[in-house]
């Protein structure tokens, strides 16, 4: 499955952005479809994560609160809204699916391209 992202860039702290992650062919079944990150010295972390379906979308600790994830069954596509965003969620976000483990996406066979968020202190 193909994944293509869109959106973030430079943003000042407490300030907003939104990724897009377009997945044309991708069956919103069983399996999650979600956002990671990565950081420069850091390991993969599951950002935020769901499943259609599933009335419980999956967020780290540090996003609680001011990320919000939605699936768009209708056009296969998934959003992550990041709000109050701080200079520690500066990272490399990606878009992911096809997996189960939403805290590091291990088992996710299917990565976008990646796309650099960066926010100023």
């Amino acid at each position: 499955v193909q994944l293509v992202e869109s959106g973030g860039g430079l943003v000042q702290a407490g300030g907003s952005l939104r990724l897009s992650c377009s997945a044309p062919g991708f069956t919103f079944d069983e399996h999650a479809i979600g956002w990671f990150r990565q950081a420069p010295g850091k390991e993969c972390e599951g950002v935020a994560c769901i499943r259609s379906g599933d009335g419980s979308p999956y967020y780290a600790d540090s996003v609680k609160g001011r990320f919000t994830i939605a699936l768009d069954n209708a056009t296969n596509a998934v959003y992550l809204q990041m709000n109050m965003l701080k200079a520690e969620d500066t990272a490399v976000y990606n878009c992911a699916a096809g997996g189960l483990n939403c805290r590091d996406g291990s088992d996710f066979g299917s990565w976008g391209q990646g796309t650099q968020d960066t926010v100023s202190s």
